[in-house]
């Protein structure tokens, strides 16, 4: 059975709450080694919310880590398990577990990160994520809330993806504000898509690149718009008053791409 291995304290205690608070700890199981005190918290939560956990010696946990990328085997003394159903969804990431995997790659490599605030409508996900499939983006990032529901198993999402959820990496995270200020620490600059801002005609994309699109009706949010070091209007020529947020993305993530080429 195939098993995916996650590491990071971070990333392995946000697993273990939401597994506690839906009451599903189905396939996930707890590999721990020396008992520091950021370890004893996540076993003790992991054994509340009825995962399994066993202690292990140091050399075992470095051979459960050995298939993943260098940055991601730093596992500290303890790996999250996944397995059968819980380990499906192939292409969801842990956020920080990618990151430090693309901040090791070269600086002018070409990186494209899509977040998406308060995009609810998964039609509206599953187009988007199609055209970062068509047109080489990195990873799409979604809130925990304020975004579309289940987007790891989400049908309407996979259906207007056209398959392209299944191989596009998706990062589901608790605070968007933040995830952009790291990714900016790690040499992304933000580009936010509202109306009035500089046209797109004269935007030259960074080769690592964040796109920000909020939603139809509120745009971004202000706390996140004031950490995009650009904002950027497509030009139109029609009588509404804006594009679908699914083509204004296609259209942003195009351009960058035509300028990678």
């Amino acid at each position: 059975m195939a098993e995916r291995v996650i590491t990071g304290f971070h990333a392995v205690e946000e697993k273990v709450l939401k597994a506690k608070d839906s009451k599903n700890s189905g396939g996930m199981r707890i590999v721990y080694g020396k008992v520091g005190p950021r370890v004893k918290k996540i076993v003790a939560a992991a054994q509340e919310a009825g995962i399994p956990v066993s202690q292990a010696d140091e050399r075992t946990l470095d051979g459960m880590v050995a298939s993943l990328p260098e940055s991601s085997r730093d596992h500290r003394g303890l790996v999250l398990v996944l397995s059968g159903e819980a380990a499906k969804t192939k292409n969801l990431v842990e956020f920080d577990q990618w990151l430090g995997e693309a901040a090791a790659k070269p600086q002018d490599e070409r990186q494209v990160v899509i977040v998406l605030d308060s995009v609810t409508d998964p039609h509206n996900v599953g187009a988007i994520i199609r055209s970062c499939d068509q047109f080489g983006a990195s990873l799409v990032v979604v809130p925990e809330r304020r975004g579309a529901k289940d987007v790891d198993s989400n049908e309407v999402i996979a259906r207007s993806s056209a398959g392209a959820s299944a191989w596009v990496p998706v990062a589901v995270v608790s605070n968007l504000v933040r995830t952009v200020q790291k990714l900016k620490e790690n040499g992304f600059w933000a580009y936010g898509a509202d109306a009035g801002g500089e046209t797109l005609c004269s935007v030259h994309f960074a080769p690592r690149s964040v796109i920000v699109m909020g939603s139809e009706g509120t745009g971004i949010a202000r706390l996140l718009e004031e950490q995009c070091d650009q904002i950027v209007s497509i030009p139109t020529c029609g009588k509404i008053d804006s594009l679908n947020v699914s083509v204004a993305a296609g259209v942003l993530l195009y351009e960058n791409y035509r300028q990678s080429l």
